[in-house]
This record gives structure tokens, sequence and C-alpha cells, in this order.
């Protein structure tokens, strides 16, 4: 019989408030040049509530985060959480035709963001052309977490003295009233639509899944130090910081990714987990001059989604460290399921773990719906405390999501294997995942039709070994018009974000599209990439 253990169910800011009281002078959060205690983010986070509270913020709205990773997006984040509110973490890589979108769907009533020399760009500017003439009703305001007042902003300082208006008492009332089935989150992923659909996250979804992996799967105590490569608007960093919250732990993390600068980091603080995710990351770290494994001999666990290749040097270059590979996705919190303790190398390096506890799965045919049996290739269908409430504003996306019974069709392609272990598949739905980020397909070829001698334009993956894969345009023009590759890649460049922008364009004349029955066949022009490109 397996373990009995009791299940971590929390709301996110309680989180902060037991590390605080059990831990306070134990360091929360450190990054390059700074670094904030238990105790101290735990009054930088009321103080944020405050803040918010003096503005007219109540419990239930929404309220935007553009912040880069710093103690400040941490503390607005958990602020947010102890007014009752729901956080709408935005990535800082979008352009500003994305991030309106998601001000206007998200019924944003205030914006906490940035200025701020280590910003990688302008945010005020950014936010101003998103928000246009045309500001949304209930965007009330919009404040900074970092640096001076400017036309139409609310500058930190005087951000921060709001809060003398507001008692601690009252963020307390609110923090009591907030339940654990209560939204936290709303974080946007793009999916197979033009626009990026929010994923409603309830504070149990975004907390016991983390705090349970850390507490009773990694055995995370004070002594642990959590390195996370990415920005914390991305679950992939946004869970591992969520655990290491949840047991009073260390988090390192930084502005943006540096190879040396992570791995010094790491080295400094005797990083004991570790969180690159992605291949682009490892590699990078690998492959940087200052690596020496012998200073990561502190290192327990590693978390990775990767080639069984790069997997199995990971494993070789540390062989005192257990590597991890997991599945996950944003609407499910991230991850569902990870490799056991009891795995051997070979299922690390060629499997993605078996389903966490709490946690069921189906493998269903596609198109039928059907399940299928172990070794089959089906969609994956997940189903537990874990998995978002809802599409925030698309009652119709919400329904083709999830099934009656509460399943979530992920869209991903799964083998099951007869001990349990999942293997990826590949993406039944027309997305690419390019460096870890969500790209939707549509929502790039919907851009490249803003050209006015673009007709058509599909956009299909090319294997990349850095990122996984990277997007390419197939483009018939309309008859009359002109435009080269370079053109069509510039008109992208600056206006999406760079993760989104074709890294080629090939030219399709009318009769020349492969057809389905009724639509164009991706497949085929994939077939044709490797043809062009071999």
């Amino acid at each position: 019989m397996s373990e009995i253990i009791a299940t971590e169910v929390s709301t996110l800011g309680d989180l902060v408030v037991r590390s605080a009281h059990e831990h306070p002078e134990r360091d929360a959060l450190v990054l390059p040049g700074q670094r904030a205690t238990y105790a101290q983010l735990q009054a930088g986070a009321v103080r944020v509530a405050r803040s918010l509270a003096a503005l007219g913020v109540v419990r239930g709205e929404h309220v935007g985060i553009l912040i880069p990773n710093c103690v400040e997006y941490a503390e607005t984040l958990i602020g947010i959480a102890l007014l009752g509110c729901v956080a709408v973490p935005m990535n800082a890589r979008h352009k500003s035709a994305e991030l309106g979108f998601i001000i206007r769907n998200a019924d944003l009533v205030a914006i906490v963001t940035s200025d701020h020399p280590d910003d990688p760009v302008s945010f005020p500017d950014v936010l101003a052309d998103a928000i246009g003439v045309n500001r949304p009703a209930r965007l009330m305001h919009v404040a900074l977490a970092r640096g001076a007042a400017r036309e139409g902003l609310i500058g930190a300082p005087q951000f921060a003295a709001l809060a003398d208006a507001v008692p601690p008492e009252a963020i307390e009332r609110e923090r009591r009233a907030v339940r654990v089935r209560d939204p936290a989150l709303i974080i946007y992923t793009s999916g197979t639509t033009a626009n990026p659909k929010g994923c409603v996250l309830s504070h149990e979804a975004v907390t016991r899944g983390p705090v349970e992996r850390a507490r009773y799967r990694l055995k995370v105590d004070g002594k642990d130090v959590t390195w996370g490569a990415g920005p914390l608007f991305h679950i992939g960093t946004l869970a591992p910081f969520i655990g290491s919250l949840g047991v009073a732990g260390t988090f390192l993390t930084d502005t943006y990714f540096d190879a040396g600068r992570a791995l010094n980091l790491m080295y400094k603080e005797g990083v004991t987990l570790a969180w690159p995710w992605f291949s682009a990351i490892m590699q990078g770290l690998i492959a940087h001059a200052e690596f020496d494994a012998a200073r990561l001999d502190r290192l327990r666990y590693l978390f990775i989604i990767a080639p069984p290749t790069l997997v199995d040097e990971v494993q070789h270059l540390l062989p005192q460290t257990e590597v991890i590979q997991a599945c996950g996705m944003t609407e499910t919190a991230g991850i569902f399921a990870l490799c056991d303790a009891d795995e051997t190398a070979e299922s690390r390096s060629n499997t993605h773990g078996r389903p966490s506890p709490g946690i069921d799965i189906r493998i269903v045919d596609p198109e039928t719906g059907a399940d299928l049996p172990d070794g089959s290739l089906g969609e994956i269908l997940v189903r537990g405390y874990n998995v978002m409430d809802q599409y925030w504003a698309a009652p119709e996306k919400t329904a083709e999501a999830l099934t009656r019974d509460g399943y979530l069709h992920t869209g991903d392609l799964y083998t099951r294997l007869p001990g349990g272990s999942l293997v990826f598949g590949g993406r039944y739905k027309d997305m690419l995942k390019v460096g870890g980020e969500n790209v939707a397909a549509i929502e790039v070829e919907a851009f490249l039709a803003t050209h006015p001698a673009v007709k058509t334009a599909e956009v299909v993956g090319r294997p990349d070994v850095r990122l996984d894969e990277v997007p390419v345009a197939f483009v018939e023009l309309h008859p009359g018009h002109a435009a080269d590759a370079e053109l069509l890649i510039g008109h992208c460049r600056g206006r999406i974000a760079s993760y989104k922008v074709p890294r080629a364009v090939h030219f399709v004349a009318a009769d020349d599209w492969p057809m389905s029955a009724t639509k164009i066949d991706k497949r085929a022009l994939r077939e044709r990439l490797k043809e062009l490109e071999s």
C-alpha cells in the first residue's frame, strides 16, 4: 500500500503568511543584486494589497501584472491574492496588440507595471499603445511597482504611500474570506484561435500540486534552494516558485536568462533543485564556459523536458542528480504527471512521467472520443483539482475544452505504456511550442494576413535543436502584389512577440496548395518544408 499523506490545500496568500510566521528571516526570493526574506515578502505584499484597496480595488476584481522577475513582482502577485482579487500575469514579451486584447478581455480594473533600467522594454510605452485612446471603462488605474510617476501612471513611491489610508486589519479580513476554490489567477495561453485564451485557475489548482510535490515527492525543506530559469508569468516557473513558498524554501531566478549569470547564482547560493525545463536553457547551461558540474554537487533534482540524447547527457554530467521529466500545461496549472523516484535512467530519458496523485487521465481517439488501450497514441484528457475552471469570457471555448464529467481536452497526443508512463507524441491541435512558449499557428497566420500583399498564410513548425520548433510560413500573394520573405518577416518583427515571428517564408501559387477534402493540408505542407529545406 502506498504512503498515505495529507493533501496540501491552501490559498496563495496563506502560503506566504504561514512561511513568514514560521521562518521570517529565511530568504524567500533571491536574484542577482536583490533578495527578500519571508517577513519582507509578506510586508511588501500587504503593502501592495493596502495600496490597491486604497485605489478602490475590491475582492474578486482582476488586476494585471506586467513586471519582469523581481521582488516587486512577487509582492504584487501575493498582494493581489491577499486582497481576494484575481491576478492576471501578462507576458513581458507581448507587444501592444497582444496586451491590448488581454487588458480588454480580462476586464482589468488595474495594472501594476514597472519602469526600471533593468526592464527589457519600456512597459509604460507598450501599455500606452496597448490601451490606446479608447481606454477600457473598467480600467481605473495603472501603477508602478518600480519607477517614478509619469503621465497616466502612479509612481512607485506614491503607490506605496497609498497604503497608509488602509489599515492592515482590513487586508486580514479579506485574506480570511478567500476560499480555496476561488479564482487566483487568469493566465493567458495561445491555443487554436487567433487570440490567447485566459485560463482561470483556482487557489487550490495553483498551490496544491506544487506544494505537495515539494513537500512529499522532493522533500524540500529549509535547506533547499530552488532555481527557476523562466519568467514568473509562465506557469513553468511560477509553479515551482509557489511550491517553494509553500514549504518555506528559497527560490532563485533572474530578470532574464543568461547562462553565466544563472550558473554563478546557483553556485553562490548552493542550488539543490533546478527547473531549466526546456532544451535551449539546458543546452545553454552545459555549453557555457563557466559550467562546472563539481560546483553543483548539492543539486538533488533537475526538471527538464527534452529529447533522450540531451537527457542522457545531463544524467552523465550530473550523476548525483535525479533528472525528472514531466507533462504539463497552463490549463492544468503546470505539471500533471512526472517521473517517479524508482524509474530507471532509460525511462527518464524516453518517457514523461506518470499521473500525479489525485489526477486522472484518459487516452482517447481524437476523432471519436473512444478510450484507447495502453500502447496506443491518442489525445490525453486530464481531470483533477488542478484543471482550470474555464476560459475567461469564452463559454463556447470552455465547452469545447471541458467534458461534462470534468476532463480537459488537452489537444496533446500521448501514449500510455503498460506501467503507466506517458510518452509525448506531438500536438493534435494546430499549435507550435517554441522554446516552451505556446504559439497558435492561426495567430501568426492572422497577423501575416494584415499585410496588404498577403492573400493566404499557413504556418507550420520546423524542428529546431535549440527551441524544439520554430514557425515557418507558406504564403500566397494577392494578384498584382509583390513581397519577399524579408519584407513579410519584417512586417511581423517588433509587432508580435519575437518567438512568434516566422523564421522563413515560402511562396505558393493559388493552384499549388496541397488540399484535403475541404482545407489546406498542413501535414503535406510539413512534408514540403522538409523537401524545400533539405
